[in-house]
């Protein structure tokens, strides 16, 4: 993260006929009607100026190659760099993923299901600098561990972009099975969210963090239109950032893909927010009718009771 592009460069003696035979080979390579050459000549020692590079280079390639200079808009640019002990040439730009180093941002803690979405808003705050740890509730013993091992995938992916990751594993069937219990079903989604919420923020805290990161895109299901965010976000204390929330969901699976996490995140699996989950959920929520609901349920005992039972995994990622 915060690299923009990058280039493969070629290290020739500092001379300008190792530059000719050089480009003669790879020249052969690219197809270009028109071109640049753009010289940097940090070894001041060198007897030859930028500019007289750029004419004596430029020159050589028009009758090698028959195309035409173009200061502006060339298909191909070549670059020469002189360094203290060589020149550097190259001309074939590496795209980078740009943003900012990670680590220059602070760290948020990113609650992560295992599908498409969570894993790409993780992505994007690591893009703009944030460290990121991951938290993943569960209901297992309920369902299968297939949720949990989506999860652990998932982090180990990330983990590339940022080099080491932690991934909290939350169970969640406790707190499903006293909501269903006391809470009629149309209301019990936006209560797992904020019982979510509640868990994530008690972890952030333990961890020095100040703010939470989800996946949501307004309107996209039932619980993330403006009145259910609202009502979600009266639950936290800390900061709650939705890096995708004005994002179409096309544009999201595009991410997906491009990061890597998106064949995984399709693979079926038995995760909370599909378990005890009603037909009609509502859309517009209540505050009033959230308290009352809550006020029937030891929140307390059941943020405290999901937190002892915390699974810390660790990932690291070793480039080869």
């Amino acid at each position: 993260m915060g690299v923009a592009k990058f280039y493969l460069s070629y290290k020739v003696a500092a001379e300008l006929d190792a530059v000719k035979e050089l480009l003669r080979s790879e020249l052969k390579t690219h197809q270009f009607d028109t071109f640049r050459i753009t010289a940097h000549r940090s070894n001041k020692r060198f007897p030859i100026k930028s500019d007289a590079i750029n004419r004596e280079m430029g020159s050589f390639v028009e009758e090698l190659t028959g195309a035409k200079v173009r200061l502006k808009g060339a298909d191909l640019e070549v670059f020469i760099d002189v360094v203290n002990d060589g020149m550097l040439v190259y001309f074939d730009p590496i795209q980078g993923p740009g943003g900012m180093p990670v680590d220059s941002s602070g760290t948020t803690m990113a609650l992560m299901s295992g599908g498409i979405d969570s894993p790409v808003a993780a992505w994007q705050m690591m893009r703009r600098g944030s460290r990121v740890k991951l938290v993943h509730f569960h209901s297992h013993p309920l369902v299968d561990s297939s949720s949990i091992e989506k999860a652990a995938e998932l982090a180990e992916i990330l983990t590339r972009y940022q080099y080491d990751a932690e991934l909290f594993l939350v169970p969640f069937a406790g707190v499903q099975q006293r909501i269903i219990v006391e809470v009629p079903p149309p209301y019990r989604v936006v209560l797992y969210r904020r019982f979510m919420v509640r868990i994530a923020e008690a972890l952030a805290l333990q961890q020095g963090i100040a703010a939470l990161v989800t996946g949501e895109s307004l309107a996209q299901v039932a619980s993330q239109t403006l009145e259910n965010i609202a009502i979600v976000d009266a639950a936290a204390q800390m900061p709650i950032l939705r890096p995708l929330i004005g994002s179409n969901k096309n544009d999201i699976v595009d991410i997906a893909r491009q990061i890597g996490t998106f064949p995984i995140s399709i693979i079926p699996d038995q995760d909370c927010c599909s378990l005890f989950v009603p037909r009609h959920p509502v859309t517009k929520g209540s505050p009033r009718v959230v308290d009352r609901l809550e006020s029937l349920l030891p929140v307390d005992e059941l943020v405290q009771d999901a937190l002892e039972k915390v699974e810390i995994r660790q990932f690291a990622y070793s480039p080869r």
